[in-house]
């Protein structure tokens, strides 16, 4: 299936590994220039270089903090200045710590909100004067799969990705004539460095991740590239009728029945 990426040019925050590299990667391979972002300029640029040589596609590196507005006013700039346009936006965030309701003061709200809320809305914002100008885009959001199913610890998260799905779906409702669709993306168990840190330090970690796999219907952990193609399909004009969604990649684990 052709996804009729070439020459769209795509914004992928928090991309120098995990989710947001393997999204990049696809969408690259897909033919769109993408522009990756993320806090660590040397990570980013390796990032970078590496998906630049197995794809062939134009690869730019953008150091940017996305719970600054300056950085992310500084990147939508730097891209609308240099391509007059954006097609594709990735809203993408390194999750906040996971621990008990109790545990968590002012400041550790403060900063989820600024992370993993404010973050998205503001892109969001800022991108949309070029989606409009070029005719029609696509805001997509990597969020959590605690947003379908209870996950213990996950108070900041799950309290700031609800907070997403609600402002996406307004989203979707406001900007629909504009020919822009708002989605989201909700991973379940997926094999990245986020994951492996949470593993138990006293157990092997093929052991542990074996056990967690465990109550997986398909009795394995998902891959960063198999969230990335669901992404790029919704980058797609295939998708042009799919917008105001949360979409759950995770094996069937959710036990949500809608």
């Amino acid at each position: 299936m052709d996804l009729q990426l070439n020459d769209k040019i795509a914004v992928v925050l928090a991309s120098s590994k995990g989710l947001g590299k393997a999204i990049a990667t696809t969408l690259a391979q897909e033919g769109a220039t993408v522009i990756i972002a993320s806090r660590n300029a040397d990570e980013l640029n390796a990032t970078a270089s590496e998906i630049k040589q197995s794809t062939g596609a134009q690869i730019i590196a953008l150091p940017t903090d996305v719970s600054k507005a300056e950085d992310a006013e500084k990147l939508i700039n730097h891209v609308a200045g240099q391509f007059g346009r954006i097609d594709i936006l990735v809203n993408n965030a390194g999750g906040p710590p996971f621990d008990k309701f109790e545990h968590f003061d002012d400041e550790q709200w403060q900063n989820a909100f600024e992370l993993n809320l404010l973050s998205f809305a503001r892109l969001s914002r800022l991108a949309l004067p070029h989606m409009q100008k070029a005719g029609g885009g696509r805001i997509i959001n990597i969020i959590s799969g605690s947003v379908k199913s209870v996950l213990a610890n996950s108070v900041l998260s799950t309290s700031m990705r609800m907070g997403v799905v609600g402002m996406a779906k307004l989203m979707a409702d406001e900007l629909g004539p504009y020919n822009i669709t708002v989605n989201n993306v909700a991973p379940g168990l997926i094999l990245t460095d986020r994951v492996k840190h949470t593993l138990p330090k006293d157990v092997d970690p093929d052991e542990a991740l074996q056990k967690r796999a465990a109550s997986i219907p398909l009795g394995r952990i998902g891959e960063p590239k198999e969230l990335a193609a669901l992404v790029a399909f919704l980058a797609s004009a295939q998708a042009s009728y799919i917008s105001g969604t949360t979409i759950p990649v995770d094996g069937g684990a959710g036990r949500n029945i809608y």
